[in-house]
């Protein structure tokens, strides 16, 4: 004896079709127009929900088709369902096209000055994913871990855990100005940078400090009128308007050295900082979208 779930008998989809479009409509020469078959058929379809049944669906007056009591019921439960049935295969049907959206949380200097110039690429290549970019230097401990699907942050040590990462670009960094400040201050050596206003960023508060120790002059005297800011994208900007010197980041700024808008002056050291990571979480370092976005960000930082 089978085992099998017992299903309903019920007539034949497509009389049920032909019965809701008929009655819906109020002619079967109608229904027959939206289905796309003839006339005849669309009648004998509707003979055999009567034959099936026992219960006449329609009166026939002349040429006209009145829905029976029965059959007015059985048209109200039917036509919802086929609109159920037609609003979930068009919900399918979108959902093969539908982008996959895929949030990244870069820091700020860098989302402005390499990888929003950069992200029409990617969008060219892999059309089918949506990118969101959010800007934010907290540390990965602080942020929730479901918030985003890749972080880009400074190479950690160690890594936190429940995160993969691997540096995708390296960085150093040099004195850089705008070219009317560097003539107007005849920068060319480390020396020459008491007579400048420094651009310190507090999101690098020992830039300095470090550059000054690996250019031999650890104990410069410099000027009273430093300039601070609460980011490093601000510390640029206000070098680009000519308001004192920053410590400039390659190849981050490398648009703007070519473009003129700042130059190097100074023959220094051109500093290592510590290398930009893709991170991911472990359970989404197989994802095919987060995993063609980090090997895009590799290819880009080579």
């Amino acid at each position: 004896m089978s085992n099998a779930p017992h299903r309903p008998v019920y007539p034949p989809l497509g009389t049920l079709r032909a019965f809701e479009a008929t009655a819906r409509l109020g002619s079967v020469t109608a229904a027959a127009d939206e289905l796309c078959v003839t006339h005849g058929a669309v009648s004998r379809h509707i003979r055999t929900i009567e034959d099936w049944s026992g219960v006449q669906l329609f009166e026939r007056i002349g040429k006209r088709l009145k829905l029976t009591d029965q059959g007015r019921a059985y048209r109200d439960t039917l036509t919802p369902a086929f609109d159920a049935i037609a609003t979930a295969s068009v919900r399918l049907k979108d959902a093969s096209r539908q982008k996959r959206i895929l949030i990244i949380n870069a820091l700020p200097t860098l989302a402005m000055r390499w990888l929003l110039p950069r992200l029409g690429v990617f969008q060219s290549r892999d059309a089918g994913i949506e990118l969101r970019l959010q800007t934010s230097d907290e540390p990965l401990a602080r942020m929730a871990k479901g918030s985003f699907h890749i972080a880009i942050r400074r190479e950690m040590s160690p890594m936190p855990k429940g995160y993969v990462a691997a540096p995708f670009l390296s960085e150093t960094e040099t004195p850089v100005c705008s070219p009317k400040l560097a003539r107007a201050l005849k920068l060319k050596t480390p020396a020459d940078l008491i007579r400048a206003t420094l651009l310190h960023a507090d999101t690098r508060p020992a830039a300095w400090s470090r550059w000054f120790e690996a250019a031999g002059v650890p104990k410069l005297e410099l000027k009273s009128t430093q300039q601070r800011f609460d980011h490093f994208y601000l510390a640029l900007q206000a070098a680009s308007d000519g308001l004192g010197v920053a410590l400039g980041p390659l190849p981050i700024i490398a648009d703007d050295l070519a473009s003129g808008r700042l130059v190097a002056p100074i023959k220094g050291p051109a500093l290592a900082s510590p290398s930009y990571c893709w991170v991911v979480a472990d359970d989404m370092k197989d994802d095919p979208a987060v995993t063609s976005f980090c090997a895009w960000l590799e290819e880009e930082g080579r």
